[in-house]
């Protein structure tokens, strides 16, 4: 009996140190990576990769989700794609998405922006394409503002230049994160909203921007971004202008506000260029 009871041990023992053993073994062994990867810049943060690190972009002209960088352009800015669902437990899977190109290829996105990689990254790690042009941005998963750079059309469906005459040419101008543009209200003076009222009855029409202060695109600096109360609001400025939506902007890229008001450009859309909203 004691030798039974002795070889019962031994073998629970051993179950023991095998299952701690494959235990730690797993816990140990590296997860391969698969997909779009978030890695840390010392310089820009949180950037998107792909799998072995190399750099991923936005193209401002692809505001609308719709990849513009076609042709000679890709030479330059290679399209990104991977059927694999991203193994990065940091990276929210729900803004991963794909689109299918004109050609019939797929191009992975992020929050709606097809995604390039850029000729001159040699090597993981390196991000030489930011700001290139003023319109290719370094692809991250935490823009407070993005830039659009697309045709300004109106709600009268007319279409207008960046100086709000009739016209076409493409405008650069600050979205959301997700491509849905910010306006600023002519009449508004610096850290000073003209336009909501206290009852917000107004709100659901220009609506207020509400939004944490986390990355730019590297164009502009947070010391051009404030925040405002408005009754009970914490909204966004920029350069002193209170930052608006506008709800008939039905889908990303859309910009009908310009041609609302006394003429257009009554709610501009807003870029680098813009000047510091006048004194109260």
């Amino acid at each position: 009996m004691l030798i039974y009871l002795k070889r019962n041990l031994i073998f629970i023992m051993c179950m023991i140190l095998a299952f701690t053993t494959a235990c730690k073994k797993s816990k140990n062994d590296p997860i391969e990576k698969k997909g779009i990867q978030l890695t840390t810049d010392a310089r820009f943060g949180a950037v998107l990769t792909d799998k072995d690190g190399k750099t991923l972009y936005f193209f401002a002209t692809d505001v609308a989700g719709t990849a513009n960088c076609t042709g000679p352009c890709e030479t330059i800015w290679p399209l990104y794609y991977s059927a694999d669902a991203s193994t990065d437990m940091n990276l929210n899977a729900a803004e991963v998405g794909e689109i299918t190109r004109a050609d019939g290829r797929k191009q992975s996105t992020y929050k709606g922006y097809p995604l390039y990689y850029y000729q001159n990254d040699a090597a993981a790690g390196e991000i030489k394409g930011d700001g290139v042009g003023g319109i290719w941005f370094v692809a991250k998963p935490d823009y407070s503002l993005m830039l659009a750079n697309t045709q300004l059309v109106g709600l009268n469906t007319k279409q207008y230049t960046s100086a709000y005459a009739e016209g076409t040419g493409n405008t650069r101008y600050f979205t959301d994160a997700n491509g849905r543009t910010v306006y600023a209200f002519s009449p508004d003076k610096n850290g000073k909203n003209t336009f909501t009222k206290a009852d917000l009855s107004n709100n659901s029409i220009w609506p207020v921007y509400e939004a944490e202060l986390k990355s730019l695109p590297s164009i502009i600096t947070k010391d051009l971004i404030g925040v405002i109360d408005v009754f009970g609001k914490k909204q966004m400025t920029y350069k002193g202008w209170p930052l608006y939506y506008f709800n008939q902007d039905a889908k990303r890229g859309d910009n009908k506000g310009v041609s609302v008001g006394a003429f257009p450009g009554f709610w501009p859309v807003l870029n680098a260029t813009t000047t510091v909203a006048p004194a109260p």
